[in-house]
């Protein structure tokens, strides 16, 4: 309690830093290959990619954030245990920051889309297990984790293949290509919207005010998957289609077409992205401050402060600005070749899969779902499709993710024990 009177403030200012270090690495990480696919399709610039990001990470993260940063805060460690020594927490908190930061800005350089996910509860459970000993992490809160980031792939290739699938059989099977891409658009626009914002009204509204019941939250998605629907009518009829005498089924117009999809997707991606990984970076962060601000009390229930979220918004926009392009390339060119069809399939697959998992309160990868879904839609096309090099370094890079983090948090935990005292 001493040590957290005498260096609150430290502690704070050092959180926010490490915290703000941290989203700048979902950034550079995580919030690249959320959008690697819109880009790498070239249905979207990657100034367009930003903007989006811009708007849709922050709502994500504001409107149905909630669930998974309690996931991250309290699921893994029993803050019980620390009730004598809160400034344990404090240091293992900032170490966990510190070490899954530093490690994202080595694979960003590298351009492997890692996990963020993995990253922090890989630190979290490093610096539990070093520091206070292996019967205080909850195992079967790891576990429940550990089983997400193998079924959340599975489910997004599962989705992306059907997905693209459906659009081959319904689309470009058919005798007038185009006409069927604008025939059937309204129901893949109606399609984003309605799942977004089913998840975001059944479970993530809560810590804003609104609880609405199951038939009010369905009629309301209902609507709002209609009007985006319309809205997707109005942009495709501004599209400029080119005829062109080497293009002779029109695949150019029918790709010009998804590329107006692409842009509800990669809307609907940011969205879940931001809902599910901002969680990585504030989590932690609004530990230390509860603490703190506590005077050493464990366990209170803190609201996340606003202006948490808005330190992790801007991290996390300065990490994709920066540094977001190696990740980008990597996941829009690397594992397969991608086109604005097949990006629209993969995304949406992965958004779904994402919402879904933030609704129930799993911190699953949007790294692993995003790729899991890439290669569902590679897979779709046959082997060959895929470049096994590119998705043999990115299998290596996830089962190091782990362990680096765990070290990395052990050395600093270690480092801020010594640096303020135990």
């Amino acid at each position: 309690m001493q040590i957290i009177a005498q260096h609150g403030d430290i502690f704070i200012i050092l959180a926010c830093l490490f915290g703000f270090f941290m989203a700048w690495g979902v950034g550079a990480n995580d919030v690249a290959n959320a959008m690697g696919t819109s880009v790498g399709s070239k249905a979207i610039t990657i100034k367009q990619a930003i903007l989006i990001a811009i708007v849709f990470e922050f709502l994500g993260a504001w409107l149905a954030g909630g669930e998974v940063t309690n996931t991250i805060r309290k699921g893994i460690v029993d803050p019980e245990l620390l009730q004598d020594d809160p400034q344990l927490l404090v240091y293992g908190m900032l170490a966990a920051l510190l070490a899954a930061a530093t490690w994202l800005l080595i694979a960003s350089m590298k351009g492997w889309p890692v996990s963020t996910t993995h990253s922090i509860v890989g630190a979290i459970v490093g610096f539990a297990v070093a520091g206070l000993g292996a019967e205080t992490v909850d195992w079967g809160a790891v576990g429940n984790i550990a089983a997400s980031w193998l079924v959340s792939p599975l489910l997004a290739g599962s989705a992306g293949f059907v997905l693209f699938k459906s659009v081959h059989h319904l689309v470009f099977e058919d005798r007038d290509p185009l006409a069927a891409a604008k025939r059937y658009l309204p129901a893949y626009v109606f399609l984003v919207g309605f799942v977004v914002a089913m998840v975001t009204m059944t479970k993530g509204l809560k810590h804003v005010g609104l609880d609405l019941s199951f038939a009010q939250s369905l009629v309301i998605s209902l609507i709002l998957g209609g009007l985006l629907s319309v809205l997707g009518i109005l942009m495709e009829r501004r599209v400029k289609y080119v005829q062109s005498s080497d293009d002779h089924f029109g695949y150019a117009n029918v790709e010009r077409a998804f590329g107006v999809l692409m842009i509800f997707t990669a809307c609907a991606m940011a969205f879940a992205h931001g809902s599910n990984d901002v969680a990585n970076a504030v989590g932690p962060l609004a530990a230390v401050i509860s603490v703190v601000q506590t005077g050493g009390e464990i366990g209170g229930s803190a609201l996340v402060p606003w202006w948490v979220l808005v330190l992790g918004g801007g991290g996390i926009v300065a990490g994709l600005v920066t540094y977001g392009h190696k990740v980008i390339a990597t996941v829009g060119t690397g594992i397969t070749e991608l086109t604005p069809s097949r990006g629209f399939a993969a995304t949406l697959a992965a958004a779904t899969t994402v919402v879904l998992a933030s609704g129930t309160g799993l911190p699953i990868s949007t790294t692993h779902t995003l790729v899991g879904a890439i290669l569902g839609v590679g897979l779709a096309r046959g082997m060959t499709a895929l470049n096994l090099r590119v998705i043999g370094t990115i299998a290596m890079s996830w089962l190091i993710t782990l362990p680096a983090g765990a070290g990395l948090a052990i050395l600093f935990f270690f480092m801020l024990k010594g640096m303020f005292g135990g």
